[in-house]
């Protein structure tokens, strides 16, 4: 592939990867303590938090980027005590480009999740915790390997989403080669230069490759896990 590729769409790719990466694992904990809390919790907000949730799949993802920008960027309150503090810095790094696609593929996320919660039989649940199991015994024992799956499809819907983020992403942390162009930005610059439809193409079906073997993957693997827990 590097071969196929230039250097600069090289870059391109391995920085969607990263982003991609770190966006899923980075959301990865969250979401499942939100599908949890939506799916079992009986507390005032929790429709409120249902909504919030939500929001970055109804809102246009330039607006999701322009509000990233106002609350992490270097003058906004988050951003602004992060940088000071901690040394931390979203705007206009790969960093914040993962917050960003982290935020727009975290309903894909906890709803997958979500769903495997309420499919779970309470029952067995009960079981463990008649037996005198702690509640954190009973999830990690019995709950866990029941939504595996909700999360491994979770894990690749953020994953997936994450590969095609676009207008939140060049909102918030720009198009700078090699340090915030990933895959989408890539090709969109490449459909704004003459002579520019090869690297478009080129990074389209790159694109088109890595999705297709994340769903491939996600498939085969909540396949082994269903026949484990079937036997078990």
């Amino acid at each position: 592939m590097s071969a196929w590729l230039t250097p600069e769409e090289w870059t391109a790719v391995g920085l969607s990867l990263k982003v991609a990466l770190a966006a899923m694992v980075g959301s990865l904990v969250p979401g499942i303590v939100v599908a949890m809390l939506l799916a079992r919790g009986r507390f005032w907000g929790r429709q409120a938090l249902d909504v919030i949730v939500h929001l970055p799949l109804i809102l246009p993802p330039v607006a999701v980027g322009y509000f990233l920008l106002l609350g992490f960027g270097r003058r906004g309150p988050i951003g602004a005590f992060l940088a000071e503090q901690f040394g931390i810095v979203f705007s206009f790094r790969w960093t914040g480009a993962a917050l960003a696609c982290a935020i727009m593929g975290f309903p894909l996320l906890v709803r997958a999740i979500r769903l495997s919660i309420e499919a779970v039989d309470r029952k067995l649940e009960e079981a463990g915790e008649t037996l005198g199991a702690h509640p954190v015994w009973v999830f990690l024992i019995v709950t866990l390997p029941l939504i595996l799956p909700g999360i491994l499809a979770g894990m690749v819907l953020s994953f997936a989403k994450a590969m095609g983020e676009f207008g939140a992403t060049i909102t918030f942390v720009s198009n700078i080669p090699g340090e915030t162009q990933t895959l989408p930005s890539a090709i969109y610059t490449f459909t704004q230069i003459p002579g520019g439809e090869g690297g478009a193409l080129r990074l389209t079906l790159v694109s088109i490759a890595i999705s297709t073997g994340a769903l491939w993957t996600s498939e085969w693997l909540a396949r082994r896990v269903r026949r484990r827990v079937s036997a078990e």
